[in-house]
């Protein structure tokens, strides 16, 4: 699984207690050669390590160690290296496991708990920047997942969807100038509240910004009849088709999409300008997950590519070298960016990703204060 499928109801149910010990195994990957032909090395020595980690351990009974190692050996033979993107997380326990590729890397681990440890996933959806693009017409609509690295169609949630009957094509529609008659007929109406329906679903259960894309009638009709438009950040007067390719739409979102990160760019940087004015700003990772801890965070922000290695010391975090890993001081954490973006959203607060170097005046990461 990718972290499309990663909606609040299932990121509930990785985190919910389990018997233990539930296994989370995490690593980098690569997607290309030369580099990815380690990944399978590493991959056998963390599983072996696991099974090591697993018959060492006191509290694991032998009949339930066999059967973790029986899962995690499972899911290392379904392991497909030509999906790989830049990590690996493994979860299992004994009754089953999960394969999730992440678009960011994670460090390499095995941690043993009553639950599965998700920060890495938490925080790879949220620097993915997931929208939704719907392109429609009265005949059709295609749901779209997009990410940083591209859209990708979706069959969930009743999508894609095709009118109940043998429409007009709105392409000649176009050419002989009738289109109106088309967008105001009762069949497309009906097809468009469907269409509504389905969508306010999916946006219910997995809130993103959505981009409209469809011709002007197509556009109006779905204002008229449903509710789901009217959160739309962007909007594109064009006409798409059942086949109409990701590639394709992409190119066409492409303004939108610009303006849409700009906006949000600029949206960011005011509310730390205003927090700085009011006394409500955090800046480092010190009193940022100072913040975070006590609740008293309302937005984080990172820099897109921000990671440090740190040490917990007297509850506050010191950096610390490459050389010095969880393996030889507990109190090390590694993906500290990562933690605090998770217990970010866990407490409700806002978490955005900002170009490398503009928070190079304060620390890397910063927060607007609740208070």
């Amino acid at each position: 699984m990718d972290t499309d499928a990663l909606t609040p109801g299932l990121l509930q149910e990785l985190r919910r207690t389990r018997p233990y010990p539930a296994l989370s195994l995490t690593m980098p990957t690569h997607r290309t050669a030369p580099e990815n032909a380690q990944d399978p090395v590493r991959l056998r020595n963390l599983v072996a390590e696991a099974g090591n980690r697993l018959e060492a351990d006191p509290r694991v009974s032998r009949e339930t160690a066999a059967a973790v190692k029986a899962q995690l050996d499972r899911a290392a033979e379904e392991v497909d290296q030509r999906r790989a993107l830049d990590a690996l997380v493994i979860f299992a326990d004994a009754d089953e496991y999960q394969i999730w590729q992440l678009p960011r890397t994670a460090p390499e681990r095995v941690v043993l708990s009553d639950s599965y440890l998700t920060r890495n996933l938490v925080s790879a959806k949220a620097r993915s920047r997931h929208f939704w693009v719907l392109g429609f017409s009265a005949e059709h609509a295609t749901l779209f997942s997009g990410t940083n690295d591209g859209l990708r169609a979706q069959k969930r949630g009743g999508f894609p969807l095709a009118a109940p009957h043998e429409a007009p094509n709105p392409q000649r529609e176009e050419r002989i100038g009738d289109t109106p008659s088309t967008y105001s007929s009762e069949d497309a109406r009906n097809f468009l509240r469907t269409v509504d329906e389905k969508l306010r679903g999916i946006l219910a259960a997995d809130p993103r910004p959505l981009f409209l894309v469809g011709l002007a009638p197509a556009l109006s009709l779905l204002d008229e009849v449903g509710e789901s438009a009217r959160t739309a950040v962007g909007r594109i007067a064009k006409g798409t088709t059942a086949d109409t390719s990701p590639p394709e739409l992409l190119k066409e979102l492409a303004p939108a999409l610009e303006d849409w990160r700009q906006q949000a760019a600029a949206g960011i940087r005011g509310r730390l300008d205003n927090a700085k004015s009011s006394r409500s700003f955090a800046g480092g990772l010190d009193e940022v997950w100072t913040a975070v801890q006590e609740g008293r965070a309302g937005l984080v922000t990172a820099e897109e590519h921000f990671e440090q290695k740190v040490r917990v010391t007297d509850g506050h975090l010191e950096p610390v070298g490459p050389d010095v890993t969880p393996g030889t001081d507990g109190q090390v954490r590694e993906d500290v960016v990562d933690e605090i973006v998770e217990a970010a959203l866990d407490n409700g607060c806002e978490v955005a990703f900002v170009a490398d170097d503009s928070l190079a005046g304060h620390g890397r990461v910063a927060a607007v204060l609740r208070f």
